[in-house]
């Protein structure tokens, strides 16, 4: 199938593209990797595309005050490759299973998290570190948390005249110690079950879950001790158990996904607290 009818806007200010939004029945456009498939199979049908890849400032990439702050229109690849994402290992672990290497060439980190998609791994990461997500409308820029982001699959709190303009994500800290997997049909495919994990020395312990919900589940797991993974298994699975609420599908049941998510909750929880206590 091929796109319905639209208009296509290349802006010159935030400002504008804002006035473009506000007009209605208009779409971001940054990378297009989730947007274009979901317009040639005509599950959306917006009467204009607001071309948001060359606004000034949009492309920063930046580490200040403790954060590391990614504009609208930063490409995954970028951030992949480049040396400041080594100041929040969890999300050059993360990168290399989003989608496939011609993807993030083109896909932006922004994007994926106002796409929204349940089995997405970075807004995951960033409902995990706790990031703020900077989203620009009529009155002006808010912030927002990113555990409070997202509202279902594929369905956030921005408005429809609102854009994300930024996300930042706190730096690593001595003592933090991360973990990130993910199970999939094949690589790049979309996630059956999927952890992120932010444990810090001597603090709390944080678990997000992906591809089990319509959207990242958020949950403390601090243990009082050094945890092995079979001492963990039991805590795990019943997590796994109350978190997991999507159908069964082709690709896996529930119960298959309870299992898998149990599994790596245990596994990359015993990673992380090995390396904030090394």
């Amino acid at each position: 199938m091929k796109a319905a009818p639209f208009a296509y806007h290349r802006p010159a200010s935030v400002d504008e593209a804002v006035d473009v939004l506000a007009a209605g029945d208009a779409k971001v456009l940054a990378g297009g990797q989730s947007l274009v498939p979901v317009l040639a199979m005509r599950l959306g049908r917006p009467g204009t595309l607001v071309d948001i890849t060359r606004l000034p400032g949009l492309d920063a990439l930046s580490v200040s005050g403790g954060e590391l702050r990614l504009g609208a229109a930063v490409r995954q690849r970028r951030v992949e490759r480049s040396a400041e994402v080594a100041d929040v290992p969890l999300i050059g672990r993360a990168m290399p299973f989003v989608g496939h290497r011609e993807l993030r060439s083109r896909g932006t980190v922004c994007g994926s998290l106002a796409h929204a998609d349940p089995a997405a791994e970075l807004p995951a990461v960033a409902a995990c570190l706790g990031a703020t997500v900077e989203v620009t409308g009529p009155s002006g820029t808010r912030e927002v948390a990113a555990r409070d982001l997202v509202t279902g699959a594929m369905t956030t709190v921005v408005g429809a005249d609102e854009l994300i303009t930024a996300v930042r994500f706190p730096v690593a800290r001595a003592g933090d110690g991360f973990g990130f997997a993910e199970i999939a049909r094949r690589h790049g495919d979309f996630a059956l079950a999927g952890v992120a994990v932010h444990v810090v020395r001597g603090g709390a312990a944080t678990l997000a879950a992906f591809g089990v919900s319509d959207r990242p589940v958020v949950r403390d797991v601090t243990v009082g001790h050094d945890p092995t993974e079979a001492g963990l298994r039991p805590v795990t699975d019943a997590l796994a158990r109350e978190v997991v609420d999507t159908a069964g599908d082709a690709h896996a049941s529930r119960g298959y996904r309870a299992r898998l998510l149990g599994v790596l909750a245990a596994r990359e929880l015993v990673r992380a607290h090995r390396e904030a206590h090394a």
